[in-house]
C-alpha cells in the first residue's frame, strides 16, 4: 500500500520536470540571450523547439510506451532527457541550445505518457485513483509558475544554465525510485509499429504547432504559415482516414471517440489555451508595468500552484468519487473563468494584493478542479493495450492547446494594442494605458475558453459519478508485476 504511493512521488517528479521545463527557461532567456548573443527575433524558438517536437512526438511516443513497456520507456526518457538538459545547459551557441531543447522534447515525448499510463495502471482502486490523479492533476496545472519560480532564483542567484543543469537532479532522484521501486510490467503484446500514422500525425502537428509559432512574429497572412497550419490539419485529416483502416493503429479512433473521453480531453484543449494566456501576459503586467523582477515575478505567482494543490488534493480527489467529473470540470471552469475577470481590475498603478493575488487564487483552485477531473476521466476504462497512446493524447492536447493560445492571444493582444494607440499620441503614458487594455482583452478572452470547457462538459461528458472501475484484463494486456 504504501509502495504504491511512494512510486507515484517519483512519477510526479518526473512530471514536474517535464512541466516546469516548458517555463523554466522562459525567465532565463533575457540572460541567456546576452550570453549567446542572439537576436529578439531568434529568441522564440528556445521554447518552440521543445514544444514542436515534445507536442508532435507524444503519439508516438505513447504507443513507444506500450510497445516496450512503461517502466522501461519510462527509465529511458528520465535518462535522455537528463542528457539533454546537460547539452543544453553547456551551450556554446545559440544553434546547440536550440538543438539541445528540441532533444528535450523528443525524450519528453516518451516520458510524459509513460509516466501517466504508470499511474492509471497501478491505481485502480476508485478513491485512490482520484487521490492519485489529484496529485498528478495539481502538478501539471502548477508545474508552470512553479517553473517560473524556480527560473527566477536560479537565474537571478547562479547563471540560466543552472535553469536546464537542474533538471539532472530531479532526473536522478526520480530515476533511483523507478529503478527499485516501480512495478515490473511484462509485456505480452506485441502489434507492430503504424509507420504511415506515425508520419502523418507527427508531421501534421509539426505544421499546426509550427504554423501556430510563427504566427506570432510573420502575422496571419504570411505564405509559409498559412501553407504549415493548412498542410498539417491536411495530414491530421489524413491521420484520422488511416487509423480507421489499420491494422495496428497508432491511435485507436476508440480511445477518443467515447463521449466522456472526448468531452474531457477537449476540455483540457480548452483550459491551456486560457491557462498560457495567464502565464505569458501576467508576466508581462508584473515585469513591464509593476517593475516587478525576475525573481518577484516568480514569487508573485505562487498563489496559484498552492490553491492548486489545495483544490486537486484536498478538495477534488475528495468530490470526484462523490460527484463525478461533469460536475467538478463545469464547476471548475466557471470558478477558474471568475478569477480571470477579476483581472479585469488591472491598472497602470495597480496593486498586486488588491487583484492580481485573488485572481491567481480563484483560478487557480478552478484549474485544480479541472485538471483532477479531466486527466482521470481521458484515461478511465482504456483497454490495457491502449493506457500508454491515451496517455500521450492528454499530454498531447494540453501542448497544443498551449501552443494555439499563446499564438492566439499574442495575435489579440497586438491587435487590441494597436486599435487603442490609433489617432493617440505615443507617449510613455498612452503605450502603458495600451498595453493594460491588451490585459484586459486577453484575460476576457481566456475566461471566455473557460466558460466554453463548463459548456462543452456540461454536454458531452454524461458520467454524473465517477464510477470508477479497473478495465477489463485481456489477454494481450500488460501485466503489472509488484
Amino acid at each position: 500500500m504504501r509502495r504504491k504511493w511512494l512510486v507515484l512521488v517519483f512519477i510526479v517528479i518526473a512530471q514536474l520536470m517535464v512541466i516546469l521545463d516548458g517555463t523554466i527557461v522562459t525567465i532565463a532567456m533575457p540572460a541567456a540571450q546576452v550570453d549567446l548573443q542572439f537576436g529578439d527575433e531568434d529568441r522564440q524558438w528556445i521554447v518552440t523547439a521543445y514544444s514542436l517536437a515534445f507536442g508532435s512526438l507524444l503519439l508516438l511516443g505513447g504507443r513507444i510506451a506500450d510497445l516496450v513497456g512503461q517502466k522501461r520507456a519510462f527509465i529511458i526518457g528520465l535518462a535522455g532527457f537528463a542528457l539533454a538538459s546537460v547539452l543544453g545547459g553547456i551551450a556554446p551557441s545559440f544553434g546547440f541550445l536550440v538543438g539541445a531543447r528540441a532533444l528535450q522534447g523528443v525524450f519528453g515525448a516518451l516520458l510524459a505518457p509513460a509516466a501517466l499510463s504508470l499511474i492509471s495502471m497501478i491505481f485502480t482502486d476508485g478513491r485512490e485513483r482520484a487521490k492519485a490523479f489529484g496529485i498528478f492533476g495539481a502538478v501539471g496545472a502548477s508545474g508552470g509558475a512553479i517553473g517560473m519560480l524556480l527560473g527566477g532564483v536560479l537565474t537571478e542567484y547562479m547563471s540560466w544554465r543552472w535553469c536546464l543543469f537542474v533538471n539532472v537532479m530531479f532526473a536522478v532522484v526520480a530515476l533511483v525510485g523507478a529503478a527499485s521501486l516501480l512495478p515490473r510490467i511484462v509485456v505480452t503484446a506485441r502489434p507492430r509499429l503504424d509507420v504511415l500514422g506515425a508520419i502523418t500525425v507527427t508531421v501534421g502537428l509539426v505544421g499546426i504547432v509550427y504554423g501556430f509559432a510563427r504566427a506570432e512574429t510573420e502575422g496571419w497572412s504570411d505564405a509559409l504559415t498559412l501553407a504549415s497550419l493548412l498542410v498539417g490539419v491536411a495530414l491530421v485529416a489524413l491521420f484520422v482516414l488511416v487509423e480507421r483502416r489499420a491494422a495496428h493503429p497508432l491511435l485507436p479512433l476508440r480511445v477518443v471517440l467515447d463521449r466522456d473521453r472526448g468531452g474531457a480531453l477537449l476540455a483540457l484543449v480548452l483550459a491551456n489555451i486560457g491557462l498560457f494566456g495567464l502565464f505569458l501576459f501576467l508576466t508581462y503586467y508584473l515585469q513591464s508595468t509593476l517593475g516587478f523582477s525576475a525573481l518577484m515575478t516568480g514569487v508573485a505567482f505562487l498563489p496559484f500552484p498552492l490553491a492548486v494543490i489545495i483544490s486537486a488534493n484536498f478538495v477534488g480527489g475528495m468530490l470526484l468519487p462523490r460527484v463525478g467529473p461533469r460536475v467538478m470540470l463545469t464547476v471548475g471552469a466557471l470558478i477558474a473563468a471568475a478569477g480571470l475577470l477579476i483581472l479585469q481590475g488591472l491598472s497602470v498603478d495597480g496593486s498586486y494584493l488588491a487583484v492580481v493575488l485573488p485572481a491567481l487564487a480563484v483560478m487557480g483552485f478552478g484549474m485544480g478542479l479541472i485538471f483532477t477531473a479531466a486527466i482521470s476521466t481521458s484515461t478511465l476504462g482504456v483497454e490495457p493495450g491502449d493506457v500508454g497512446v491515451a496517455s500521450a493524447a492528454v499530454n498531447m492536447v494540453q501542448q497544443v492547446g498551449g501552443s494555439i493560445g499563446t499564438a492566439l492571444m499574442s495575435t489579440i493582444y497586438g491587435g487590441a494594442v494597436a486599435q487603442y494607440l490609433a489617432g493617440r499620441d505615443q507617449t510613455k503614458g498612452a503605450t502603458d494605458a495600451a498595453a493594460v487594455h491588451g490585459y484586459h482583452v486577453i484575460f476576457a478572452v481566456s475566461a471566455v475558453a473557460l466558460v466554453a470547457v463548463a459548456l462543452v462538459c456540461g454536454l458531452l461528458v454524461r458520467r454524473a459519478r465517477d464510477q470508477i472501475t479497473p478495465a477489463p484484463e485481456q489477454a494481450d494486456a500488460p501485466v503489472v508485476v509488484h
